[in-house]
């Protein structure tokens, strides 16, 4: 005889699975813009609760108000800077159409000025010609910056659906910062897990978010900022583009800002050009590398608990598969992870899972 409860509750399940299987796919367009309005509330909730103390029962002013700090002091700067780096790179570009930019010159210019005893295994090794090297070079991190390309022709090539996009991410982020401390234990509820186990997963979620992007994107921004404002000074043209890519690479750890100044500095030593070196090493040493231990206790507290090696393959990983996105999504699917086992770990050997966020989890507010 077929139990009517187990046929119900697995017909309810099969619903629940079907419908959210169509909602993905109808929301899959704003997929970006839902989570940065995720992020945008998360990481300014306390914010929004700062301005609600001031304004008690007025929730509407303080998430609208909150929204316009947003905008003013993160979305308009942004822009502004995003601007200038198209300006520099439609400069560059044209600068090497008309081959006033010579990168085989450049290369044949570095690689004649190394000592004989680098020179020799570079060659042994394929890499003593410009296009051996571009060749390798590129094929090396092509995977994983694919996905940060495609997004910006992306943008470009349908400003329109951008500006939807945006649209609908600021539309949603007022709400989420208006009623966010309300969905939150809402959402916790209805997860099909434990009280404690989606207490300690939500509470991972917000500690790697706030974590990520205060102590990850964040210190990245200063780093290049730093590495612009150093290759101004020694007159490499086109600085604020080189200070925007090394706040990409500096997003990746144990290797960052070291991949933009380090072959600058090589450059100029073997041009001839040794006071400019010596800035740039001494920048990128004691500056740009000391602003990541100085900043990251500033900003979190304390880093996301997940070992660098995992960090950087998931940063990877996350860009090749969600783009800029992908920033966020990889370390947060990582740390989610590695929590899930430990709680499955733990209730095996018999240890309760305690409620709330655990102490190597808690975020610390700056």
């Amino acid at each position: 005889m077929i139990d009517r409860r187990r046929l119900e509750s697995g017909g309810l399940i099969v619903f629940l699975v079907a419908v959210s299987v169509g909602l993905l796919a109808i929301v899959s367009s704003f997929i970006g813009a839902l989570l940065w309005a995720v992020l945008a509330a998360i990481l300014f909730q306390s914010l929004f609760q700062w301005l609600l103390k001031r304004w008690p029962g007025h929730r509407n002013r303080a998430a609208a108000a909150t929204l316009l700090i947003i905008f003013v002091a993160v979305i308009i700067p942004t822009l502004a800077i995003g601007g200038m780096v198209i300006d520099q790179t439609a400069g560059v570009y044209a600068k090497v159409q008309s081959g006033q930019i010579d990168f085989a010159s450049y290369f044949k210019q570095v690689h004649d000025g190394l000592p004989q005893w680098v020179q020799r295994p570079l060659d042994r090794s394929g890499l003593g010609s410009f296009d051996n090297a571009q060749a390798r070079i590129v094929e090396a991190v092509r995977s994983s910056f694919r996905g940060i390309a495609s997004q910006a022709l992306s943008i470009g090539r349908n400003t329109a659906a951008f500006l939807l996009a945006f649209g609908v991410g600021l539309y949603i982020t007022y709400f989420l910062l208006r009623d966010g401390d309300r969905l939150a234990p809402k959402i916790r509820d209805a997860l099909p897990l434990e009280r404690a186990v989606a207490d300690r997963l939500l509470g991972r979620f917000v500690a790697v978010v706030r974590a990520t992007i205060k102590g990850s994107v964040l210190v990245a921004l200063a780093q290049g900022a730093l590495g612009a404002i150093t290759f101004w000074i020694v007159g490499l043209p086109a600085a604020l583009l080189w200070g925007l890519l090394m706040a990409l690479v500096a997003l990746l750890p144990a290797v960052g800002p070291a991949l933009v100044w380090g072959p600058v500095a090589i450059y100029l030593l073997a041009t001839g050009a040794i006071w400019q070196a010596v800035v740039v090493i001494v920048s990128g040493v004691a500056v740009i590398g000391l602003a990541d231990n100085i900043l990251r206790p500033i900003l979190v507290g304390r880093d996301t608990g997940i070992p660098d090696w995992l960090v950087l393959v998931t940063t990877l990983g996350g860009i090749e598969v969600a783009g800029l996105s992908g920033i966020v999504v990889g370390p947060l699917v990582a740390a989610l992870f590695l929590t899930g086992w430990q709680i499955l770990t733990d209730e095996r050997e018999g240890r309760r899972v305690t409620a709330g966020v655990d102490a190597e989890d808690a975020p610390r507010e700056a």
